[in-house]
């Protein structure tokens, strides 16, 4: 499917794409580029679309904003660190307007720390969120777990990757 929108929306996200290429290029990288771009297309199909309303200036402040915060991008440690304020500065919206827009998204594509399909490639192994599971009620970095374990854990969809199997290539 990739990235490809009904054609009445493309118009949307051509423009809003736009906006997120030159942030992405000036800021980030060709990885927050790619998920961003991946978000506008997931708003794009859904029925209706929220990017009928709003302005597209605020919708590319609010995916950039929800997916760098499941990349942990307003931490200082972070490599691609910038504030919330900064964010929103650079797409001439409010921190709030910006936090707001992204917490809708966030909550339309369920975006979070937890949620590989969020994660930039490069930090998939270093985020330990992605790799926490629950077994019999306990916590467990299913990294740890034996093969069979990791098997059904990608199965389930509770992990990107069968780390003991990418680890042999």
């Amino acid at each position: 499917m990739g990235n490809s929108v009904p054609k009445e929306m493309q118009q949307y996200y051509d423009v809003i794409g736009q906006i997120i290429t030159v942030f992405c290029e000036k800021y980030l990288d060709e990885e927050y580029e790619a998920l961003c771009l991946k978000a506008l297309a997931k708003l794009c199909r859904k029925r209706p679309s929220p990017l009928l309303k709003g302005r597209p200036y605020t919708w590319a402040a609010g995916i950039v904003y929800a997916v760098g915060t499941a990349n942990f991008i307003f931490d200082r440690a972070n490599k691609h660190y910038m504030s919330a304020a900064d964010l929103a500065d650079i797409f001439g919206v409010s921190k709030s307007t910006a936090s707001s827009k992204a917490a809708e998204i966030k909550k339309m594509l369920k975006i979070d720390v937890f949620n590989g399909e969020w994660i930039v490639p490069s930090e998939m192994e270093s985020n330990p969120m992605i790799w926490m599971v629950e077994v019999n009620g306990l916590a467990m970095d299913a990294r740890r777990l034996p093969l069979e374990y990791q098997q059904i854990c990608y199965e389930k969809g509770l992990i990107p990757y069968v780390p003991a199997l990418k680890e042999k290539d």
